[in-house]
């Protein structure tokens, strides 16, 4: 039987099938290499139990991997709702990690800035306007309020909500879908840090087929590793770099501090943001300090 899978526990999941029967399932042996989001070959084992024994194609991946161990986030999604807010304060560095993973997998991006009604939002939206320049849209709003400006956004689109913990990734997927039930949490002041509420990622169907769309959501982040990516496809994912790859005068070029790298050039003349190049340096260092037997473990 073919299904979705529509939510991740660890090593079990829940399938849906066609006809909306929910089945609750295990891998075959220890695999347990599947996302929310794949399409996925179940064999029955008893009342609303299986076994998956099959996965379909991806058509995207969305995955995050610390120097040893990695951790599936969404499968076959092509939007990624970044949601911020006012409070907590806005993680640049995190920010910069969900959009390399989401370039390296051709998946579009929006950015959220919720709570706008708080007195915060002047700042966060002056940290968010240089990645509008970029390219990248940004929609403001109050979910607590109003989340429907959010409904044309993810109309037939499979989206992952992506966020720090507690910039209200639940209340918007309560506000567009109120029969969700999803959990909604307090922040904590104390801590300047959301308390997690989603401790699983969950897929939520907006319609009654694959046309009308599904969001995805995850539980809140505080970190992203990347180390699945090789240091060229970071170089890729900033889409700044992108006009000046290729024009420096080594075809290795890590652009760091190597002599007539065009990238470099265009960070001196401003032509990228520095801090941008700053968030790229932090992460090749980081990927320097990677063991070098890792990465060759890690491909498949």
């Amino acid at each position: 039987m073919e299904g979705r899978l529509t939510a991740s526990y660890g090593r079990r999941y829940e399938v849906t099938l066609a006809d909306g029967t929910l089945i609750e399932c295990v891998s075959r042996g220890k695999r347990i290499d599947y996302a929310c989001g794949d399409v996925v070959g179940v064999v029955a084992q008893g009342p609303g139990e299986g076994v998956i024994e099959t996965l379909a194609p991806r058509k995207s991946l969305l995955h995050r991997a610390a120097a040893h161990r990695e951790k599936l986030i969404a499968a076959n999604v092509n939007q990624m709702v970044v949601v911020t807010a006012p409070v907590p304060a806005i993680d640049t560095e995190l920010l910069d990690r969900c959009l390399i993973a989401a370039e390296s997998q051709g998946i579009a991006v929006v950015l959220v800035l919720n709570k706008a009604d708080l007195p915060e939002i002047a700042a966060a939206r002056e940290r968010l306007y240089p990645y509008h320049g970029l390219g990248y849209p940004l929609l403001e709003l109050s979910a607590a309020q109003d989340a429907s400006p959010l409904i044309p956004l993810f109309a037939g689109k499979v989206s992952v909500l992506v966020g720090q913990s507690g910039m209200g990734k639940s209340t918007i997927i309560n506000g567009v879908l109120p029969a969700a039930g999803a959990r909604v949490g307090e922040v904590s002041v104390a801590l300047a840090a959301g308390r997690h509420t989603t401790t699983h990622a969950r897929w939520y169907a907006l319609g009654p087929d694959a046309a009308s769309g599904a969001l995805i959501d995850t539980p809140g982040l505080q970190e992203f590793g990347l180390h699945h990516l090789a240091p060229a496809d970071i170089a890729a994912a900033y889409v700044e770099f992108r006009p000046f790859l290729g024009q420096c005068r080594f075809s290795n070029c890590g652009h760091l501090h190597e002599p007539g790298c065009a990238v470099v050039d265009a960070v001196e003349r401003g032509d990228i943001a520095y801090p941008r190049y700053a968030s790229y340096d932090a992460l090749m260092t980081e990927f320097a300090r990677t063991p070098p037997d890792y990465e060759q473990g890690r491909k498949r």
